[in-house]
């Protein structure tokens, strides 16, 4: 590995050798006995500047989305009702999630007043437990997991057949592994954000 390391860094020195330089000579700057190019510089940097100033008042309005449960790179606040399949964001404080409050995103998929069903199974994959099958109406959502990744039990939510309450949305995504309602129940409407994909 060590080797292939010494390998790799002999063959990239050559050319981060010469970066700077590159760089210099493409931002207009004087380069061994070639004079500095103002006009040069002044057009990267028209270019350069109002690109980075919007990034920076940008980037505080847009999240990164770290999970691969949702299909979005980068989500930001969207104002308006929160519909079914929704991206919603909210806090997580739960023991699976870690010590701290975690900031995660899912989608809405079961809306106060639908019915949300859960039939309890035997789980198929060889160990005890049960797992949970959840849908809304007719709209299966996804079945839970009797195992966490590192092998402890992860305890998923008992339902029954009932609807979701006023003020309550069931999250989820359509991920098999996700870490959702599934486990930690319908989450108060009043804690949800409405994003939106960006990326």
């Amino acid at each position: 590995m060590l080797r292939l390391a010494c390998l790799a860094a002999r063959r990239l020195w050559p050319a981060l050798k010469v970066l700077p330089i590159q760089a210099a000579r493409a931002l207009g700057g004087a380069v061994g006995n070639q004079p500095a190019d103002n006009r040069r510089l002044t057009l990267n940097l028209a270019v350069i500047l109002p690109i980075a100033t919007l990034t920076w008042l940008g980037l505080p309005g847009v999240t990164l989305v770290m999970s691969p449960s949702i299909d979005a790179w980068a989500v930001r606040r969207a104002p308006g009702t929160i519909r079914k399949s929704d991206l919603v964001e909210f806090m997580l404080s739960h023991p699976i999630a870690g010590p701290k409050p975690v900031s995660v995103t899912k989608r809405a998929l079961c809306l106060p007043g639908e019915r949300l069903r859960e039939i309890e199974r035997l789980s198929v994959d060889g160990r005890e437990g049960t797992r949970g099958w959840y849908y809304c109406g007719r709209t299966f959502l996804g079945a839970s997991r009797p195992f966490g990744r590192d092998g402890r039990p992860l305890p998923h939510l008992r339902w029954g057949d009932r609807p979701i309450p006023s003020g309550y949305i069931y999250v989820g995504s359509d991920h098999a592994g996700g870490f959702d309602s599934r486990y930690f129940g319908p989450v108060r409407l009043d804690r949800l954000t409405r994003m939106e994909r960006i990326l």
